[in-house]
């Protein structure tokens, strides 16, 4: 176990870390690409949810190999990366069974790669450093886009899906409910370790 916690901390792996997270951003701001040129300019931020999310990891990277804690960042790389990664990974697979399994080598990539950006954010529960504050800012901008997703209909589009729009908005908030709570308990976490020591 300290082995792979040192190979996961070492900042040979953590530049490597950054450099896939920084490719993974780029590919999907340009898998949203189709979806943007759609969207309305004000929209435009809230559109590409997953490889913001992973942008938020990018920061928290940074910051680490710099020997420093840029928390906001920190706090939304977990809440985003946990939710999302688990949210694509379960819309692809509703997908493919709304499908009969008819779909192409993507549906099968995005389940891997959202899979892992869930794993990675919580790889990485003893690095977090962030407060309350940072929470609850994180709090309400997660938020804040499930209304822009749900209420304005900026969603990420699976046209299968649509019927089941009420049903996904439901369980897409309390995934968030449940991200931002995992944030609080790695702080309490956090807490508790701090004082073991």
């Amino acid at each position: 176990m300290q082995l792979i916690r040192n190979i996961l901390f070492a900042k040979w792996f953590l530049v490597l870390l950054l450099l896939i997270n920084i490719g993974g951003t780029v590919y999907g701001y340009i898998w949203y690409g189709w979806q943007l040129e759609q969207t309305a300019p004000i929209f435009w931020l809230f559109v590409p949810d997953s490889p913001t999310a992973t942008l938020f990891f990018c920061f928290a990277i940074v910051g680490w190999l710099m020997d420093r804690h840029f928390r906001i960042f920190e706090a939304l790389a977990l809440v985003t990366n946990v939710k999302y990664g688990i949210w694509a990974v379960v819309m692809n697979i509703f997908t493919i069974i709304q499908l009969d399994g008819n779909v192409g080598w993507q549906a099968y990539m995005l389940i891997a790669s959202h899979g892992l950006m869930a794993v990675q954010a919580l790889l990485y529960i003893p690095k977090y450093d962030f407060k309350p504050v940072h929470i609850i800012i994180t709090a309400i901008i997660v938020l804040h886009n499930e209304i822009i997703d749900y209420v304005f209909g900026q969603m990420p589009i699976y046209s299968v899906l649509n019927e089941y729009m009420n049903g996904i908005a439901y369980f897409t908030f309390w995934l968030s409910i449940g991200s931002i709570l995992l944030a609080l308990f790695v702080y309490k976490r956090s807490l508790l370790v701090a004082r073991k020591y």
